[in-house]
């Protein structure tokens, strides 16, 4: 219920339309009474056969309760319809806000194609909270006081009768079904989660699953998870025509109740005949009101898991920045510390990184090498928040890590990752990445210092970089960074796919670049390390050694040992 709360508190926002929606629909409930009991009043009171002067009035009425009721329900659907976009609009918006500062990390915890499902999906499932589950219990209720009460003029009884059928069919049976439907509904929304990544996995995966032949057996897997998803969705649509099933069939007992109780009532001389056919009237007219609350139950449950699924994804990531968040001073490189800082990615038994303690000075080219699966790029996700630590602490600047605020430590970062987005359009698109005012001079620079020069700024440039081969995706990417000119470099494997000859005339021009800035370089190769102020080596989460290149080769350690093999595989 706390995240069905958030989104009441969005619904709220939109006060006006509410009051409308509210008040068109007890107008247009009202007049739908008023006009069936004027109707039944009229029948009963034009088979006496008065003149007709005296049913003149209450034709009039009946036409002014059937044009209430059209215009009401008109008002209704468009004041609630357009509360309901609005809501959905600023539900969006304020996801968004919320989500967009733990993207990096989230794509951690989930999968894409229940995350696809959760963002898509679930804040489709929530336009029905305001519509079927907010307001219309507001209006039945006020509908139905408002009839008990003009009944009782006539018949206490009978009004007692229709207050005992407003508990059961706007109460206790849609609390039942509520009940009932909390277990389909989850059932629903996994089914539908897990058709989502199955979808999602399948046209990712199809150029491989087609090259290794297991097509075959991914398209069945694909089409299980479609039929249990359809199998749930008909258990959840006849678990829904059962509860109108039911409202309905006692909304008429209620009904046949009120003309048994009436005629009883007429034979003893307690009620006026003329009325029996009105109250009977006004019994089935008001019970269509109680209509919305079939459907109430599952609505509520959807609304209750669409939002619990929603907002897990932001809950999870709350962030521990202050309420002031600190800023950096981007005009100076930065130096940092890392204080025995521990990882533990989800799931995993062993720690990614294990009490891990460093000093980059401001100005430092820094190297972090090691073997695979040693905590190299974890280390650097870790300085761009892309992870938090489970323990230990980091400082850039003498400022706390976790107060600073992440849009800012972004901005003044100069990043390559291991895989690094590039966007459907043009080379000078993607280079305007850097920041709007880049000159197009200066890209054509940048294209010719990786190499790129071959390349024009309007040459096209497939969605993720599909017409460019690994090398020229990685340099691509170098070229974007060197746009930047931040005073801080994280750069993980940078040049993994790049030849020997172009790795190193690309580190001669950025090593110039950032000559007075602040350099992390994460990579697998030992070449070319021989100008890095400080080499550190990583293994299994921890650093083994660190030292200069002539220092590590002296020493003859796991440095040594490493770069030995490298010269006997590579010669």
């Amino acid at each position: 219920m706390k995240d069905l709360g958030a989104v009441i508190k969005i619904i709220v926002m939109e006060k006006k339309d509410i009051y409308l929606s509210v008040l068109f629909g007890f107008l247009a409930g009202i007049s739908a009474v008023g006009l069936f009991a004027s109707s039944g009043y009229l029948i009963s009171r034009a088979a006496l056969l008065p003149p007709l002067y005296a049913l003149t009035v209450l034709i009039a009425f009946l036409k002014l309760f059937g044009f209430v009721r059209a215009l009401g329900r008109y008002a209704e659907r468009y004041f609630s319809h357009r509360a309901t976009f609005t809501m959905l609009s600023n539900l969006r918006v304020i996801f968004y806000e919320k989500l967009e500062p733990h993207a990096p990390r989230v794509f951690q915890k989930f999968r894409s194609g229940d995350l696809l499902s959760r963002i898509v999906g679930d804040v489709e499932s929530l336009q029905n909270f305001f519509l079927r589950v907010y307001y219309p219990p507001v209006v039945l209720v006020i509908i139905f006081l408002s009839t008990i009460l003009f009944t009782s003029i006539f018949s206490l009884a009978i009004a007692v009768v229709l207050l005992l059928g407003l508990v059961l069919t706007g109460l206790l049976i849609p609390a039942w079904f509520a009940w009932r439907q909390r277990k389909v509904d989850q059932q629903v929304r996994e089914a539908r989660g897990k058709l989502s990544t199955d979808a999602t996995e399948f046209l990712y995966g199809f150029r491989d699953l087609k090259i290794y032949q297991q097509l075959d057996a991914k398209e069945e897997e694909l089409q299980q998870s479609s039929v249990d998803y359809i199998k749930e969705q008909e258990k959840e649509g006849a678990q829904m025509m059962f509860s109108h099933s039911m409202n309905t069939m006692f909304s008429l007992v209620i009904s046949w109740l009120v003309l048994g109780m009436g005629a009883y009532l007429v034979s003893k001389g307690d009620l006026n005949g003329l009325f029996l056919a009105m109250l009977v009237m006004i019994s089935l007219t008001v019970f269509e009101n109680a209509t919305p609350m079939a459907v109430l139950p599952s609505h509520l449950e959807d609304s209750k898991r669409a939002s619990k699924r929603l907002f897990s994804i932001v809950n999870e990531e709350r962030d521990t920045t202050a309420k002031e968040p600190l800023q950096l001073d981007g005009g100076v490189a930065p130096e940092i510390e890392i204080n025995d800082v521990d990882y533990l990615y989800p799931g995993e038994a062993r720690k990614a990184l294990d009490g891990v303690t460093l000093s980059i000075p401001s100005g430092s080219k820094i190297a972090i090498v090691g073997p695979s699966g040693s905590g190299k790029s974890t280390l650097l996700q870790l300085l761009m928040k892309f992870v938090k630590p489970e323990q230990g602490s980091v400082y850039v600047d003498s400022l706390p890590l976790e107060s600073i605020d992440q849009e800012n430590l972004w901005q003044h970062s100069n990043v390559v990752l291991q895989e690094n987005q590039f966007f459907y359009g043009t080379i000078e698109d993607n280079l305007q990445l850097a920041g709007e005012s880049v000159k197009k001079e200066e890209m054509v620079k940048a294209l010719e210092s990786v190499g790129l020069s071959r390349f024009s700024l309007e040459d096209s440039v497939y969605e993720k970089g599909e017409n460019l081969s690994g090398g020229e995706k990685q340099r691509l990417a170098i070229a974007r960074t060197l746009l930047k000119g931040e005073h801080l470099w994280l750069l993980d494997e940078p040049t993994s796919s790049i030849d020997a000859l172009t790795e190193q005339k690309i580190y001669k021009h950025l090593f110039s670049k950032a000559a007075e800035d602040t350099l992390l370089l994460v990579s697998h190769r030992l070449t070319g390390l021989e100008s890095m102020d400080q080499i550190v080596v990583m293994e299994n989460g921890t650093i083994v050694e660190t030292g200069t290149y002539e220092e590590l080769m002296n020493k003859q350690g796991y440095f040594y040992q490493m770069k030995q093999i490298e010269q006997t595989v590579f010669g």
